[in-house]
């Protein structure tokens, strides 16, 4: 799995393009669930992370990153709606800025609901602790898969095993061993400022490739309440920011978390991604 602090470096263009053929196919990995955080991606090799550089790192920063992590941890349930913006680049370098709503509701350690929307796309995806399930509004397809125990088991089990990432994943990591704080070179505390009218600590991060920011809300709640990850490998530098806003004290019910397919619902494949080349095989959803 791709800790936390790596950033995607693809151009985007590619996700949206994946999707749009994949949900006309039945051994479609991704046809239910392509990420809402694209965001999270391949890492740079030991030899590049450890490289030498000479720009700044507040260790206050890191502490601020690893207090987020350690509070996000201890939630026993939540709900979280995203708001996405991503620029999507074409294949001549035109930038084209694309939006997207996630509603994520997540209780410890094993139920997961989340509502994906676009105007391209109208998902859902469904953990209860034994099955995950990916369901396709639009096409009144879905996909049921055995799951591990636990929300982070389950997103490393779905990326490693079929290529999909689950959105807003940093969630389920951040704080964690997974989360490789080794690869920043640069980390500075801007200063406070406000998103949707709540008091931020503001913080500027750089990496191989990439520069990210974060704003933790300050106080008694360090929640991350926004993101903002600029490629710097493609000429048109596109952008990805997601908008957070938080309920601690959701309401629901088992029966949230559990997929009953509606009226004509059909059920498909779901696709293995093999390690090795591009090759694929199809397995059929349990």
């Amino acid at each position: 799995m791709n800790p936390p602090y790596e950033f995607s470096t693809r151009r985007s263009v590619s996700n949206k393009i994946v999707w749009r053929l994949l949900t006309l196919t039945i051994a479609a990995a991704a046809v239910l669930g392509i990420s809402a955080s694209s965001h999270i991606v391949y890492g740079q090799s030991t030899e590049q992370a450890d490289s030498t550089d000479t720009s700044p790192i507040d260790p206050a920063v890191i502490e601020a990153l690893n207090k987020m992590g350690t509070y996000l941890r201890a939630l026993p349930a939540y709900q979280v709606t995203a708001n996405i913006t991503k620029d999507d680049v074409t294949e001549d370098g035109q930038t084209i800025q694309s939006g997207t709503k996630v509603d994520l509701m997540a209780v410890r350690p094993n139920r997961l609901r989340a509502e994906i929307t676009a105007d391209d796309r109208h998902q859902f995806l469904y953990f209860d602790g034994k099955n995950f399930t990916m369901y396709g509004a639009h096409l009144n397809y879905y996909a049921t898969v055995p799951a591990p125990p636990t929300l982070a088991d389950l997103a490393k089990a779905v990326y490693d095993k079929y290529g999909i990432e689950l959105p807003l994943v940093d969630l389920f990591l951040w704080g964690t061993n997974d989360a490789n704080v080794k690869r920043i070179k640069s980390a500075i505390d801007i200063g406070p400022t406000s998103i949707d009218n709540i008091t931020c600590e503001h913080y500027a991060f750089h990496q191989q490739d990439i520069d990210w920011q974060l704003w933790i809300q300050l106080g008694d709640f360090p929640l991350p309440r926004k993101l903002v990850i600029r490629t710097l490998t493609d000429d048109a530098r596109p952008q990805f920011s997601e908008t957070l806003s938080w309920n601690l004290a959701p309401s629901y019910s088992d029966d949230a978390f559990t997929f009953t397919p509606p009226p004509g619902a059909e059920r498909i494949s779901i696709a293995v991604v093999q390690n090795s080349s591009t090759d694929t095989s199809s397995g059929t959803a349990k």
